[in-house]
């Protein structure tokens, strides 16, 4: 008995996905295009964090470009300005130290 409603069952699917495949949608119309974006009239002004001016600033160059600045304030711990990128994008760091520690054990020694 199982067997002959898991059958009819599975007669019933295919017929109704081979009848879903041989008919066609109605017709489709294209999608019109898209309007073009807006003009970018105004440019966004760029952020600028001012630095305070008893604040004491090093400047780290290679090449010719600043790539690092080294910000000491009067009463605080110093902090970091690093542009890892070289796009401009400057990332702080309260510290320079990566937490990387190799480890420097002898293995052997020669007497």
């Amino acid at each position: 008995m199982r067997r002959l409603l898991l059958a009819a069952l599975v007669f019933t699917l295919s017929s109704s996905i081979a009848d879903a495949q041989q008919r066609r949608p109605p017709k489709l119309e294209p999608l019109p295009e898209p309007p073009p974006p807006p003009p970018m009239a105004i440019e966004e002004p760029a952020v600028r964090i001012p630095v305070q001016e008893a604040d004491r600033v090093e400047e780290l160059r290679e090449g010719g470009r600043v790539v690092m600045l080294k910000v000491t304030p009067p009463h605080g711990k110093p902090y970091y300005l690093v542009d890892t990128t070289g796009n401009g994008n400057w990332m702080r760091r309260d510290s320079l130290d990566d937490g990387v520690r190799v480890p420097m054990w002898p293995i052997h020694t020669f007497d």
